[in-house]
């Protein structure tokens, strides 16, 4: 299914741990340019932190401006159980903003060990779970457009979406289990 237009999308990006959020942010650009997006709607948020991704989401859900939303951030282990205590808010959190307001929210929240594997995974040879993000917010997208579409035709019909196949490329599990 094509999309008769680009969603307005928003960006919302810790400044912590810039080095490894601003990389996650051009990973989640890209996907956006490359799908045939125009940037000029796409919106890019600064947090201070990741623990303040959850409040300037759900003000840009409530806004009305954005379709969807992708939160994008790093929380690396300490010597206390600190970091445990806001990834759990964080992520807790923005699944508060989907639920409460309708407007999906992807999590781009990196939780690691130390700076070595959040810069694997801010496009090192991890990857660039920015683009996971941004790949899953505009699938999800398209999932809701047509749940939406079926619903306004009064049928229920096959709701194509390319989220399972994007994480069964990554090495998940495939639907049939093998």
């Amino acid at each position: 299914m094509s999309d008769p237009s680009p969603p307005p999308v928003a960006l919302v990006v810790s400044r912590y741990h810039g080095l490894v959020t601003e990389r996650l942010c051009e990973g989640a650009r890209r996907v956006y340019a490359s799908q045939n997006r125009d940037e000029s709607t796409l919106g890019i948020i600064d947090a201070p932190g990741a623990f303040e991704l959850t409040a300037l989401c759900l003000h840009a859900a409530r806004s009305g401006l954005y379709a969807g939303i992708v939160a994008l951030g790093c929380i690396v282990r300490g010597e206390t159980n600190h970091d445990r205590v806001l990834a759990d808010a964080v992520a807790q959190g923005l699944t508060a903003v989907t639920l409460q307001t309708g407007v999906p929210v992807a999590l781009g929240v990196l939780t690691v060990d130390n700076d070595a594997q959040a810069l694997a995974r801010a496009g090192g040879d991890q990857g660039n779970k920015g683009e996971e993000a941004m790949n899953a917010l505009l699938d999800t997208l398209r999932a809701c457009r047509a749940i939406d579409a079926a619903a306004r035709a009064g049928t229920p019909s096959p709701v194509q979406s390319t989220i399972f196949r994007t994480i069964a490329g990554l090495g998940g599990h495939s639907r049939s289990g093998a």
